[in-house]
């Protein structure tokens, strides 16, 4: 337990994730990051990705983030996400249509903020779809 640390996934829709783990990969404001046990404290944004998590039993768990917050203590990572879900239950044809509205509001807005949300929409679903590929590929 001691090669071990606690990791909390949890967004408004609940808790998706509790439990300890070897490590974990966050899409962070600057960058993926890894964490492990003993980690330094850390507070930092996350953007639209990934969140693997690496078990006990040595087995990957996959997870998606729209955004949020990251915690990190030497034996607890928190993550709040704006929204998250477990890589299998990720629909790549809502992702597809997310994208395409994101495309076109963008092509047809010159609103500072509409742009804003088109962008943003742009890049939870291209995080989606880059993580629904990634498991295609881990699968075979």
């Amino acid at each position: 337990m001691a090669n071990t640390i606690q990791v909390d996934i949890v967004s408004a829709e609940g808790e998706i994730f509790s439990g300890p783990a070897k490590m974990v990969f966050l899409p962070a404001s600057e960058g993926e990051i890894g964490v492990s046990a003993r980690h330094a404290p850390l507070l930092s944004l996350l953007k639209p990705g990934e969140v693997r998590v690496q078990t006990e039993e040595g087995e990957e768990q996959h997870f998606y983030v729209g955004g949020g917050a990251l915690e990190v203590q030497p034996n607890r990572v928190t993550v709040l996400a704006d929204t998250a879900a477990r890589a299998r239950d990720l629909d790549e044809s809502k992702a597809l249509e997310a994208r395409a509205r994101a495309e076109e509001a963008l092509a047809g807005s010159h609103d500072r903020i509409t742009q804003a949300e088109a962008l943003a929409e742009l890049a939870r679903a291209a995080a989606q779809l880059k993580l629904i590929e990634r498991l295609r590929k881990l699968r075979g």
